[in-house]
């Protein structure tokens, strides 16, 4: 496998979304499964793209909401060819996050590949979909004792909420680690609200996690010395 036809797959997952072509998007993701590609680069390097793009159109205007959901029909349709291929990463126990979309904000498309490659890494994910109220996500904490919790939000109207959520969160349960992202969000933003992480791609959220829940099972085991 060519370096160039790897490139050419990825190119035809990012027009597929782009174009809201599911029939393209399958197909190109079912030759990742042909040829044998890393099944993680396509997405990242195919069908995230394209999905960033459907996004940047949409705030232009140059996308409305009927384009934006056949766009992530296209998205799903690979995903769902993909999803059961991925290998589980074995150096990750079984840890439990929770995750989810802010209130009164619907769009869940990073949420929903993010919560897939949590998935794919071996962590339990415990979705909480999107437009999540404040309370939904303390209660959903404490239910399941998870060691981390991600925050999404795309539009600035509803990033703020996050502040009052973090504060809660570790009001009830000081030891939690909170996650948050989203295309408004930035790192100053996230230090300001008492956010322990803040990831502007699916990469880093992954690599942030598995680093948080690493000095969490450390801790652990010091408290269990002591």
């Amino acid at each position: 496998m060519t370096g160039d036809v790897r490139r050419k797959i990825w190119a035809r997952l990012q027009e597929g979304v782009l174009n809201y072509d599911e029939e393209i998007v399958v197909n190109a993701s079912r030759d990742v499964l042909k040829y044998g590609l890393d099944i993680y680069e396509c997405i990242m390097k195919g069908l995230l793209p394209g999905i960033e793009e459907v996004g940047e159109l949409y705030e232009r205007g140059e996308y409305f909401i009927a384009e934006m959901l056949m766009c992530s029909d296209a998205l799903y349709a690979g995903l769902n060819v993909l999803r059961p291929h991925i290998k589980r990463e074995t150096h990750v126990e079984r840890r439990q996050i929770v995750i989810g979309v802010v209130a009164g904000d619907i769009h869940d498309i990073g949420k929903n590949i993010i919560k897939m490659m949590f998935d794919a890494t071996g962590f339990e994910v415990h979705d909480l979909g999107c437009d999540v109220p404040l309370d939904k996500f303390v209660d959903e904490q404490l239910r399941t004792d998870a060691e981390l919790v991600c925050l999404s939000a795309m539009m600035t109207t509803t990033m703020t909420g996050m502040s009052d959520i973090i504060k809660r969160i570790k009001e009830k349960s000081p030891g939690v680690k909170v996650m948050v992202g989203g295309a408004p969000v930035n790192r100053s933003l996230a230090d300001q609200w008492g956010a322990d992480s803040y990831a502007d791609n699916a990469h880093s959220a992954i690599k942030y996690a598995i680093e948080m829940v690493s000095m969490l099972k450390c801790l652990d085991k010091k408290i269990q010395a002591n």
